[in-house]
């Protein structure tokens, strides 16, 4: 797709609701299942509920016995935590991991497929000076008992980081970490590609916006319409903080020589509910932000530095945890309620089919018409409007891009101006072809007169 240079799309997602279904799970889109809770559903309810999703991943803090038998024969995949008191002993002493494999892996594989061990949560961030020279030995010794225990279960062993580390990350290119993390994060890099890992990292850009409550800061951090930031190191202009924040840690990560290292998000999310002065926590940019997320993952744009593929993305969190001490919003990240119902909907309920447009050799039926006609792009209206208009587009209920992007049967010609076209007649027609609903703007118009060019643009239209 035609999108700034870098033929990638970047999904922008405000609606109330996402629900466009997904038949099949799709591998990048996982959720943490924190616990400080004294509320949650039974695990066997809880496996049941992500079987009725498209969340293919779950990652626990630790490495609960009744939800790993829970998730047994689920093909969910899960990621457990050995806790930083842990790291200590896991790095002085090699019986120690052997214990803890016994203990926490051993029972449940083949059954439960687990797939990462992350040592340490946020370990170099948590005050605790000594465990930045733990963290790689304990990493070692845990690999070394996964290998001799379970070699065939194939479980990689990592570590998950807080955006902190990063003494520089805006601009994207300028990414940094701190100098005096810099000898341990190199170790564990160095680790990582050795054992072929992932660099796990918590970006939320909910925080960028608190420091920065500006509305077009938050229309940014929202997957929103938004002007744009320009990095001048890279050239690049970045439509999301999402992207910004991971390409921050790609630069950072290739600055100290580890570049192309494979990146992971192990935490993101929104609050959607907060105290007085908590600034942004509603329902509303909670479900902008987490379904836009989805939307942006599920276009397989990847970032960027790494375009083309989307990251392995843990949604923070499925539930709420009641027992989490601190402000409102630290316990009010849930995607769903206790009793299993969503808290609002992203799009995330499985279906045996999804919404996908009729295609071949550049034309659409037409559907059913509420009024004649076509939302066409209006003279005049500048690449960086129409960018806009196909962003927020491909976001929404009932609009699929895939046949615009390279290789789909609407993708020529490879222009903005024809890729918003299609995009924001999509938009138009499944929004029952209201004139209102072809605003944009001002930057579009409605036309009576079937467009002379790229027909399949156009699909819909009466």
């Amino acid at each position: 797709m035609a999108l700034r240079n870098s033929l990638s799309i970047v999904i922008a997602a405000w609606s109330l609701f996402l629900a466009v279904p997904f038949a099949k799970s799709q591998s990048f889109i996982g959720v943490n299942y924190g616990q400080v809770a004294d509320n949650l559903p039974p695990p066997e309810e809880t496996a049941r509920l992500l079987k009725s999703t498209t969340i293919s991943k779950v990652r626990l803090y630790g490495a609960d016995p009744a939800i790993l038998r829970a998730l047994a024969g689920t093909d969910i995949s899960v990621v457990i935590g050995a806790a930083n008191g842990d790291i200590a002993s896991l790095a002085s002493d090699p019986s120690a991991a052997t214990n803890w494999v016994s203990a926490n892996v051993l029972p449940f594989v083949p059954a439960t497929s687990i797939s990462v061990v992350a040592v340490g949560n946020e370990a170099l961030t948590s005050g605790d000076a000594t465990l930045a020279s733990q963290l790689l030995p304990a990493m070692q010794n845990m690999y070394n008992a996964l290998s001799a225990a379970a070699p065939s279960a194939g479980i990689k062993v990592s570590t998950v980081h807080i955006m902190t580390i990063l003494a520089q990350s805006d601009p994207p290119s300028s990414g940094a970490f701190h100098a005096d993390l810099v000898p341990a994060l190199k170790g564990v890099l160095a680790f990582l590609q050795k054992t072929g890992a992932p660099f796990m990292i918590n970006p939320y850009p909910y925080f960028a916006y608190r420091s920065d409550p500006r509305p077009e800061t938050l229309a940014f951090c929202l997957f929103q319409p938004n002007a744009g930031r320009h990095d001048a190191g890279s050239g690049v202009t970045y439509m999301n903080m999402f992207d910004a924040q991971l390409d921050g840690v790609g630069s950072a990560v290739a600055a100290v020589g580890f570049k192309g290292a494979e990146i992971v998000v192990a935490e993101t999310g929104w609050p959607y509910r907060g105290d007085e002065g908590e600034v942004g926590a509603t329902v509303e940019n909670a479900q902008a932000y987490n379904g836009g997320l989805v939307s942006h993952l599920r276009s397989l744009a990847g970032t960027p530095m790494a375009p083309g593929k989307s990251v392995d993305t843990y949604i923070f969190a499925l539930y709420d945890e009641d027992l989490k001490p601190g402000p409102t919003s630290e316990r009010s990240f849930g995607l769903f309620h206790p009793d299993l119902t969503p808290t609002y909907d992203i799009g995330l309920a499985r279906s045996s089919s999804s919404s996908t447009p009729a295609q071949g050799n550049g034309t659409s039926a037409p559907r059913a018409a509420a009024a004649k006609g076509w939302c066409v792009p209006r003279e005049g209206a500048t690449d960086a409007e129409l960018q806009a208009n196909l962003d927020y587009a491909c976001g929404q209920p009932g609009v699929d891009c895939r046949p615009i992007q390279e290789g789909g049967a609407c993708y020529l010609p490879n222009t903005v101006r024809s890729h918003a076209a299609y995009a924001m007649n999509q938009f138009y027609q499944a929004s029952g072809r209201n004139s209102w609903e072809c605003g944009f703007s001002d930057s579009a118009v409605l036309t009576t007169d079937n467009p002379s060019y790229a027909t399949c643009v156009y699909a819909g239209g009466q």
